[in-house]
């Protein structure tokens, strides 16, 4: 019987060390980590750049209307009320809390042509006191035959923009609908400067009144796109069917 050349008793083997990995290291994670953090954060502000570096052009809070129109209105605030809440501020960034009726303030005028005087220009399209209510008297879902009680309708966002959407469809203006249709963009702009003057004719242009045409044509896809998805969703058969 041969000798088993084997000792009787082996030594356990040492498994061979592990390289450190990355995440060993507390300083590269926490590098790594606060990294992340960063490309998440600039992925967060390239997704809503719009609502960040123009927030005039927020979607509308009415519903339906010509797209062609809304994108117009959308691009309006653009220059006139380019803040976070469009609907509540006053000539010179102030803000009202409450929109039951139109804010009638004359906020001073710092700058410009007009300066020294004040303005009561209020809300998404800076309607002035005496422009909404001969707009409202003929235009607000909730008028009378009454034009003396336009100054008491409402001013909320969706009369807001229910308001300057009928005014922007009276014939008045030559069919804004068809020229905008029709890619005259500037020339609607232009059109529209001697009631927003900030549209890049007019005479207090600011650092968006060039922008305006290139904003318009980006919102119009937006605008025609969601008409698109608007149109293949059926319609409530009935208000009761609506309001389930």
């Amino acid at each position: 019987m041969s000798a088993d050349p084997r000792p009787d008793h082996e030594e356990p083997s040492t498994p061979a060390a592990r390289p450190p990995g990355f995440w060993d290291s507390p300083l590269r994670s926490r590098l790594a980590l606060t990294a992340g953090a960063v490309v998440l954060m600039l992925l967060l502000l390239w997704w809503w750049r719009p609502l960040l570096l123009i927030p005039g052009t927020q979607p509308l809070v009415m519903s339906g209307g010509d797209p062609y129109l809304r994108a117009l209105m959308r691009t309006i605030s653009a220059s006139e009320s380019n803040v976070l809440r469009p609907y509540h501020v006053l000539h010179g960034n102030d803000y009202v809390w409450t929109l039951d009726v139109h804010p009638n303030r004359c906020e001073s005028i710092g700058r410009g042509p007009n300066r020294g005087n004040c303005s009561t220009a209020a809300g998404r399209y800076q309607l002035l006191y005496s422009t909404w209510l001969e707009l409202a008297a003929r235009h607000h879902p909730q008028r009378t035959d009454d034009p003396m009680d336009a100054t008491g309708l409402s001013f909320a966002p969706v009369y807001q923009d229910e308001v300057v959407h009928a005014w922007l469809s009276d014939p008045r203006w030559g069919n804004l609908s068809a020229q905008l249709r029709a890619g005259r963009v500037q020339p609607v702009l232009r059109r529209l400067s001697g009631t927003w003057t900030s549209l890049g004719y007019g005479i207090e242009n600011n650092s968006m009144s060039r922008e305006l045409p290139g904003i318009y044509r980006q919102l119009l896809k937006e605008e025609l796109a969601q008409a698109a998805e608007d149109e293949e969703v059926p319609a409530p058969k009935n208000k009761k069917a609506a309001q389930r």
